[in-house]
């Protein structure tokens, strides 16, 4: 569904584009056909018109603002709604996240009578080294958790119960 509402906000914005840069070509046709010519031999300006071009023109400056602004619209909304549709998503997942590791952080320190290593905190998240000591960083400074050396140089986080 998003694939395909993505193609359809990219089809809507070049369409849109490209009637209104076909309505400004006109316009700009529109503007050559209405100078007058260069003086000829007698020197005079020579003021012809052709009108049956000039109309032309007009309809097709008017059309491409009739189909190209809506279409543009469109396509703008579209993509504005797929844009918010995928930022809240990403929120969506991204507290999801936020909430299984506090979960399972809790759940750690009651196992382990307030006592965390970052090895068994980074294998039980699964997250790498430096993420999970972050995470423990803050969460020990929230907490004001201790911090105590193994015999064999691992870090514990002593968290009060």
């Amino acid at each position: 569904m998003k694939t395909a509402g993505k193609l359809a906000a990219g089809w809507l914005l070049a369409l849109g584009c490209m009637f209104l840069s076909l309505s400004v070509s006109a316009e700009i046709d529109k503007y050559q056909t209405l100078k007058p010519l260069p003086s000829g031999i007698d020197g005079k300006d020579k003021d012809i018109q052709n009108t049956e071009a000039v109309y032309d023109l007009d309809i097709t400056a008017k059309q491409g603002l009739i189909f190209g602004l809506p279409t543009l619209l469109i396509g703008g909304w579209l993509a504005l709604g797929l844009y918010r549709q995928s930022k809240q998503d990403k929120q969506a997942i991204d507290q999801k996240v936020s909430e299984n590791l506090q979960s399972l952080f809790y759940q750690m320190v009651e196992e382990n009578q307030g006592r965390i290593s970052l090895l068994g905190f980074a294998i039980q998240s699964q997250l790498p080294p430096t993420t999970a000591k972050e995470y423990l960083d803050i969460k020990a400074k929230e907490f004001n958790a201790n911090f105590k050396v193994s015999e064999e140089g691992a870090v514990l986080y002593h968290f009060d119960m």
